[in-house]
C-alpha cells in the first residue's frame, strides 16, 4: 500500500487544497518499507487529487479539506484519514497498526473559503 501524507515540516499539513509537499510511504505487510517527500509544485485543490493519482496512492492522511476534495479523492480510490495532527511518521505508524485517530467526516464544517 502507498500512502501519502500532507506534510510540512515532519508534521501533518493541515490544510489539504494548499499542500505543497507530501510524505509518500511504501508499505508491506503493515511495515513501512520506503519514504520520500515529493513536491506537487503549484497544484492545489483538485489538482492534488490528480498529482496523488498520478503517485499511485492508495490513502491520504492530511488535516482539513472541503468536500468536493473529499468526494474528488473517494472517486480516485483513494481513502482519506483527515482530521490528523502531529507527528507524520507517527500518523502512518499509527494507520498500519490500526489506531489512527481521524476524523470520517472531514470536510463538514469547512470554511476557509477555498473554491471548493
Amino acid at each position: 500500500m502507498k500512502i501519502a501524507a500532507a506534510y510540512d515540516n515532519g508534521k501533518i499539513f493541515q490544510h489539504f487544497g494548499e499542500t505543497k509537499y507530501f510524505k509518500v510511504y511504501e508499505t508491506d505487510n503493515g511495515t513501512v518499507t520506503g519514504a520520500e517527500i515529493v513536491s506537487a509544485g503549484d497544484a492545489s485543490h483538485a489538482a492534488l487529487v490528480d498529482f496523488l493519482s498520478a503517485l499511485g496512492a492508495d490513502a491520504l492522511i492530511c488535516g482539513g479539506m472541503g468536500e468536493k476534495a473529499y468526494r474528488l479523492l473517494e472517486e480516485a480510490g483513494i481513502k482519506v484519514y483527515g482530521g490528523v495532527q502531529g507527528d507524520a511518521d507517527r500518523a502512518v505508524n499509527d494507520l498500519l497498526a490500526d489506531r489512527l485517530i481521524f476524523n470520517p467526516l472531514v470536510y463538514v464544517g469547512h470554511k476557509c473559503g477555498c473554491p471548493r
